[in-house]
This record gives structure tokens, sequence and C-alpha cells, in this order.
């Protein structure tokens, strides 16, 4: 189905160059002279760059079949992830490329969004927050004030700062977006 560049909508996922590219954002320019131009940022899908394009309003574009599933992660074995999808219980296998820094929130058994395009695995989408185990940090320092942070580091690799009072072994809520302690589990 052919679609317009004027009638563009964020989120929406369009073929560009060959590639899955998704709206990000856009606004229609209407200069003194000539056809209204579409400012767009656009992400591509298959590299994750993002990139700001401007297109004739009348620019039309085929519209990509981007498909979601949901799986679970399965575990990690020489920098290859391995995700089942919880319907078929088909196997996925996704490099460390792919997965890039959600690595240090997926935990075995998660429940994650895939999503396809063309048969192919393109990205995984992670819960908005995970509850991971606190494995190594310094203990509290007495006095301190209930504001003041420490380093911390979970079962994941992941470090981040957490408060004084968080010791090892305790679980934390961690957000996914920004890597930051969220609260205790």
């Amino acid at each position: 189905m052919a679609i317009e560049a004027g009638d563009f909508k964020t989120g929406l996922t369009v073929i560009v160059d060959g590639d899955p590219w998704v709206v990000l954002d856009f606004m229609h320019v209407k200069p003194g002279k000539g056809a209204a131009i579409l400012k767009t940022k656009m992400k591509n899908l298959k590299t994750g760059s993002t990139q700001e394009r401007n297109f004739n309003a009348s620019t039309k574009f085929e519209q990509a079949n981007i498909e979601r599933k949901q799986a679970q992660y399965s575990y990690e074995a020489d920098n290859v992830f391995y995700f089942m999808d919880l319907e078929t219980y088909e196997s996925y296998e996704l490099g460390a490329d792919h997965v890039g820094d959600n690595k240090y929130y997926l935990i075995d058994g998660m429940t994650v969004m895939l999503t396809f395009f063309e048969g192919a695995v393109l990205d995984v989408t992670l819960p908005d927050r995970v509850t991971l185990t606190v494995v190594e940090t310094t203990p509290a320092i007495k006095g301190a004030p209930s504001t003041q942070t420490k380093d911390g580091k979970t079962e994941t690799g992941l470090t981040l700062r957490i408060p004084q009072f968080i010791e090892e072994g305790e679980k934390i809520l961690v957000s996914t977006a920004d890597g930051k302690y969220s609260g205790r589990a």
C-alpha cells in the first residue's frame, strides 16, 4: 500500500531505499514558492541510525510490514542471545551487536517483544522496568545523608548509582530507558 509523505504520522513504518524506517517526528513546511516539504526525523530499523530527511509532500512510499511477537529470553552463549517464541516455541538467535546495551537488562525467562521485518529479527523491546539483584557494592557510610548514592553492580554486569541503604543481595528495580535505579523490588 502506497503512502504519501504528506500522510506521515509518528510511529509509521515505511520503506526508504530498501530499508524499513520508522517516523519519529515530522513537520510540514510550506515555502513561499514551490511545493510543500515534509521535514522528518526517522530511524532505520535495520541499522538503528537516526537521520533527518526532507521529502516532497507528494512522494510515495511503500508501508513496511513490521511484525511484533512476544518471546522469552532463554540464554546467552558466545555473544549470541537466544529467544523463544511463546506461541510456536520457535527459537531466534541475535548477535551481541543487535542486542546492544539491552544485554544488561536481560534475565533468563524474561518476556520481551521481538520486532521482525521480512522474517528477520530487527529489535528487542524490553519492559519499562526490570528487577535485578545487586551483587557488588560498598557498605553504607554511617551518618551519610539519605540522598547520597554509591556504585552498585547487578548480576547482569550493569553498574549504576544506588542509594546508600541498598546492600549486596537485594533486588532493585531498574529503568530500561536510562539504566537508573527506580526503587526496591
